[in-house]
């Protein structure tokens, strides 16, 4: 019972931290189109999870700049692509797999003269899952008090947080029986190395002592 209201308070602790999480906040400095300069910010996500990337960027457009955003996974999958960015922008979609993805930025002069400042202001917001939905709408849509709202948003978090703890320990069971195997494998190959060297040094001895008897050195 102890266990489970430390693992409990764990959860909530870890679920209060995530919420109070700002907006990733960066200037961008503009590059040349021969050598443009990304900028990514890398997340994990799970498989069919809703994700919410929200930039606002600051400037405006024809301003001798322009600011390309795209969202890609570490298998190849694009998630969207936007060019000359100014003001708010939203992407969303949902994970193909479990992987870990890139928002990646890139600010390119247009012009070809470089502004007195090179540089754009951007605000990087990246809401997944539970934090991806529009809890506004549900509240009106299923009649919720504000209360139910933020209880039923607190319980969806707290599962994510569960199914991400589970897919940790399959992967550590994973990798615990791939080390488990290498050491199999590695302990037989010595033992063969072994017994081979012990082989063929009996074999040395056979060979020398018949060649020293056949020149009747021995």
């Amino acid at each position: 019972m102890a266990f489970s209201r430390s693992l409990l308070h764990y959860l909530c602790s870890i679920v209060l931290f995530v919420s109070s999480i700002q907006a990733l906040k960066f200037d961008m400095q503009a590059s040349h189109q021969h050598d443009r300069k990304e900028r990514c910010i890398r997340n994990f996500v799970a498989k069919d999870t809703l994700v919410v990337v929200t930039a606002i960027v600051g400037g405006y457009k024809n301003d001798g700049m322009q600011v390309n955003m795209k969202v890609r996974d570490a298998l190849g999958n694009d998630y969207g692509r936007a060019k000359d960015i100014a003001g708010e922008q939203r992407q969303v979609f949902t994970s193909h797999a479990d992987a870990a993805f890139d928002v990646c930025f890139e600010n390119v002069l247009t012009g070809s003269r470089t502004p007195g400042d090179p540089n754009r202001h951007i605000e990087l917001d990246i809401d997944i899952g539970a934090d991806a939905k529009d809890w506004s709408a549900i509240q009106a849509s299923e009649k919720l008090k504000p209360v139910e709202t933020e209880l039923r948003r607190i319980e969806e978090m707290i599962g994510e947080i569960v199914g991400e703890m589970d897919y940790l320990r399959s992967r550590e069971q994973k990798l615990r029986d791939t080390n488990e195997s290498t050491n199999t494998r590695v302990k037989w190959f010595g033992v063969g190395t072994t017994m081979l060297l012990i082989g063929l040094w009996g074999w040395q001895i056979m060979y020398l002592r018949a060649y020293f008897r056949s020149k009747h050195l021995i």
